[in-house]
Order: structure tokens, then sequence, then C-alpha cells
């Protein structure tokens, strides 16, 4: 099974499958095609950060994370936007600065590192030829895919608080211009028709050549001397000296359960610190999506933001107290506290800027049980694409801090938070039984949390849990999807909560996963919000 938020995609992961790939190839397979069909959402220039599970004969041959963050330029200085700073996004995932330097354009590019990622993943993994997975996403650009709802949606969200909006960043370049939008600038509708050549020719070289020629040569040197001649901080050495990093997963418990989830600066431990404080309080018994339980959830979600903004970095560079984090202890003494009517406060800087929300998600079981889960992005797109090359850049650096001497400082070589928390949860027996993760900013982590009660707490199925209305507090205010009822936030509001309604029915991160049931069935779920779906196959 493969499910994700494009079906031409999910697609390129079953055929892959069908082909004798394991879940590996089928991923990267996936991914790959990603990149093509929904280019604001990733890219090749982006970053992530997966999980990988193999099954061996007598239990895990494998079971690690592949991290590839997008570093900061080795050019970079910690104070060098120390005296932009205007504000920050409300919830808390990205910094306005004057100019808008770190939100669009060549500035805002960190090291790129996708590629070297899904490359590390199928070298280490994978079954089929490299070429064999990434032949689907070289066909979706050279035959073309066509614009789907989800995607327009997206490319036609409205600008707030100075940020670049994303059809900005669409036409950007000429060449976003050419690939995207109508003559009058406005980006193409649904239904129209979409190609890249560019894209295809350089995906052509990788396939056959292997990525070399995006890190060191021919490919590296356009991109490298296109940023720089804007005015970006990429360089040469940037690209060559780029490693990912293979990691063992970070470990909790829920209910009899193991969750298993990214290490900094990924958001697995928020994920698990906000599990910790929950396994104190009788979910079950508690009517879902009640006050009291929006009100439950939100004190513990603010708590780990908080502890995410001051601890939580790349481990190079910041030294991030996991212990003390996720200890069961702490989490007792937190819920008494919440218990006992505290109300924590979560700190911002003039906040109210929207958060970005350029992700995207897949979640792959094979027919051997093998399992990846894996997220990527371009954060929030810087809008640059090289002539001739048809992929867009990241924008990391808008989610850096740029005041000195915090957890999210820049610092050359340094990777950025991101909330994005691909998982993996075992039974009691030790077997996989939920893969998922989600796109959605700084939601991501509120997302994944949710599905998770929903299907542990609620007894859900897995597709059940993806479409049930979320909420989220990653400030001081509760933010919810416009199904969850009006009583029940009048009733929030009557006690002192700031509550904001999102009109999208289905939001706060986009939950694409699937269930592993006892007797091996595999159950998907596809989160209402995108375009996703999850695909089902039978292989002989």
């Amino acid at each position: 099974m493969v499910s994700c938020p494009q079906p031409e995609a999910a697609e390129s992961g079953i055929e892959i499958l069908r082909a004798g790939g394991n879940a590996v190839d089928a991923a990267v397979a996936t991914a790959l095609a990603q990149t093509v069909v929904d280019p604001l959402m990733c890219g090749i220039a982006g970053f992530g950060t997966a999980a990988v599970y193999m099954q061996g004969a007598g239990g895990p041959a494998a079971h690690e994370y592949f991290d590839f963050h997008a570093p900061a330029p080795l050019a970079c200085r910690e104070d060098m936007w120390a005296d932009l700073l205007e504000g920050e996004t409300r919830d808390g995932f990205g910094f306005i600065l004057a100019g808008r330097v770190n939100d669009i354009g060549p500035q805002s590019i960190a090291t790129p590192a996708t590629l070297k990622g899904l490359a590390a993943m199928h070298g280490a993994h994978g079954r089929l030829p490299w070429s064999e997975v990434v032949a689907p996403a070289i066909a979706w650009a050279t035959d073309g895919f066509f614009v789907r709802p989800g995607m327009h949606a997206f490319w036609i969200d409205e600008p707030t608080m100075g940020r670049a909006s994303n059809l900005d960043r669409l036409r950007f370049s000429d060449e976003g211009r050419a690939l995207y939008c109508r003559a009058d600038g406005s980006p193409q509708p649904i239904g129209t028709p979409l190609a890249n050549p560019g894209m295809a020719g350089v995906l052509a070289q990788v396939a056959q050549e292997g990525i070399a020629p995006f890190y060191e040569g021919e490919l590296a040197r356009r991109m490298v001397a296109h940023v720089q001649s804007l005015g970006g901080l990429l360089s040469m050495d940037d690209l060559a000296r780029f490693q990912v990093r293979r990691t063992a997963p970070l470990v909790g418990s829920y209910r009899g359960r193991t969750v298993t989830t990214n290490q900094p600066p990924g958001g697995g431990a928020m994920l698990l610190q906000m599990l910790n404080l929950l396994e104190n309080f009788a979910l079950a018994g508690m009517e879902h999506n009640g006050p009291d339980y929006l009100r439950l959830l939100s004190e513990v979600m603010k708590r780990a933001t908080t502890d995410k903004d001051r601890h939580i970095g790349d481990p190079a560079f910041v030294e991030v107290p996991l212990e003390a984090l996720l200890s069961k202890d702490n989490a007792a003494r937190s819920a008494e506290a919440i218990r006992a009517g505290e109300r924590h406060r979560v700190e911002r800087v003039n906040p109210g800027a929207p958060v970005p929300r350029d992700t995207t998600h897949l979640s792959v079981v094979d027919g051997d049980g093998n399992c990846v889960s894996m997220t990527h992005s371009l954060a929030m797109p810087s809008g640059v694409i090289t002539p001739g090359m048809g992929f867009f850049y990241n924008g990391c650096m808008g989610v850096f801090d740029p005041r000195p001497g915090r957890a999210g400082s820049i610092q050359p070589g340094k990777s950025r938070f991101t909330s994005s928390c691909p998982s993996i949860v075992f039974g009691a027996d030790g077997r996989p039984e939920i893969v998922l993760g989600a796109p959605g900013g700084t939601q991501i982590a509120m997302g994944v949390l949710q599905v998770l009660l929903n299907m542990i707490d609620h007894g859900m199925g897995m597709q059940e849990a993806v479409s049930a209305p979320r909420f989220s507090s990653t400030s001081n205010s509760i933010d919810v999807c416009n199904r969850i009822p009006r009583h029940v936030t009048r009733r929030l509001q009557a006690e002192g909560y700031e509550v904001f309604r999102n009109p999208y029915n289905y939001t706060i991160g986009w939950v694409h996963g699937v269930q592993i049931a006892p007797d091996g069935r595999l159950h998907g779920g596809a989160d209402p919000g995108r375009d996703g779906v999850a695909y089902r196959t039978r292989v002989a």
C-alpha cells in the first residue's frame, strides 16, 4: 500500500511494487514523482526525513532514520539578519524580516538535500536499479500531468502579514511563470495539462549517472552559478560537503505500544513529549473533540511548543536535553499542573503571520512487512528556478531564528527545526501497527498526535482517524477547523481562550498513513483535505 496526497505519485509507487520493488524502492519513486507533480510542496532541492523499517527473518533487519535536513550555507553568519527582525508567525514557525530576504528569493535558499537523501535510502535498502525507480518521475515530467484541485487551492492562497504569496513564489522566476502561469500571470486553472522538460532532463541525467552531477558536477556548477548571480549564498562547497544523517529512531511508549519517530531537529520529540503527558489522562472516557478535550490537548500542545522553541535544534550545534524533555516523571508533574488549572503561555515576537504549509508526505508498506514513512518539503519555496532545470529551490532559511544565541539561530552548516515527524507505531507483539506522518508546517506534530489518539484511545480505523476534525494550539490561541462545533468553541471562549476558526473543513496537518491489522491486512488513510489516495495492490 502507498498513501500520499498525490494520486500520480501513489500510482508510481504501486507500479514499482508491482515490478518487484520493496517499500524503499516504492517510497523513493513516489517521492521523486511528488517533486514533479506537486512542485511547490516538495522538490529535489528540498529537505526531508524518513523512517525505514526492514523486516528480517526473526525481527527487524534494520530500523533507522534518514535525515536529509537542508543546512544553512557556509557563508552564513549568526547575526546577519539580527537587525531585520519584524515579527514571528503566530504559531512560531518562521520569522518576518525587513525586505523579506528570508521569505522568497536567493538568500532564502539552504543547501539542497532531498536528492541525496533519496539516493542514500535507495543505496542502503533498495532492491531495483536506481534508474528504474527514477523512471516514473521522468515520465510524469515528460508526458505531463494536470493541475489538481488541492494544488490549485494552494497556489491561489492570499498572502497575509507581508509574506510572499504562493502565487508570488510560482511566478518569481521566468521559468516558473512559463511552466505554471497563464499569460496574465495568474496560475493555470484546474485540469490544465503540465509538462516539465527541463526537470525531465535533470532527472534523466541523474537516473543514468547517479547524483554526482547534482552535488559535484555540471548540474551543481549551473545551480551555484545561477543562485550566486542573484545574490544567494549557496556554494559548490555546500553541495559537496552535505551528508545524509542515518540515525536510530527516537523511541517512546504510549499505552503499551512502542512509538518510534525522528530525532532532533525533527519534530519527533514534540510528539513523544505530548504522548507522555496525555498518558496521564483517561482520554477514552472524554467526549472526543468536546470542550474539555480541546482544553486539555491545547495545554499539552502549548507546553511542547515552548520546550521546542527553547531547546530543540540541530544536535550538532545545540545540546538538546532529550532525557528531561521525554521524562515520564516530568510529564506526570506537568499533568498535575494542568489538572490544577494552570494555563501555559507561549512567548512570541510580534505574532500574527501565517504558518507555511509547503510540505508533503508518503507512507508505504510492502508485502514483506517493510515500512517507510517519509515527510519532505521545500519549507517556504524560494521561487528560484535555474533556467532549463525546472525545479524550485527550498526556502529553508525562513525558519531560522535571526536572533543569535538561540536553539534555532542561524549558523553555517546548521539545520533548522522542522515539525516533521514521520513515525511507526509497534504493537505489544513488536510488530508494526501504524505507519503515518503529515505535511502542515508546525501543525504536523499536532495532526499526527490527534490521529494516534483517535486510533489508540478512541478506537478509530485509519481512514476515520485521519478524517476526524482537528485543532491545534502552538500559541496562546486555539486554532480549529470549521467542523469543530461552535458550541464547543463558545465554551472555551467563555473561559477566556482565544479561538481562531479556520474556514477549511480539513486542516491542521494532512495526515496519510497505513494501519497493519493483526492478520496482515492493510488499511489506508488519505487525508480528505488534499487530493490524496491510499492505493493497495496484490503482488505475486
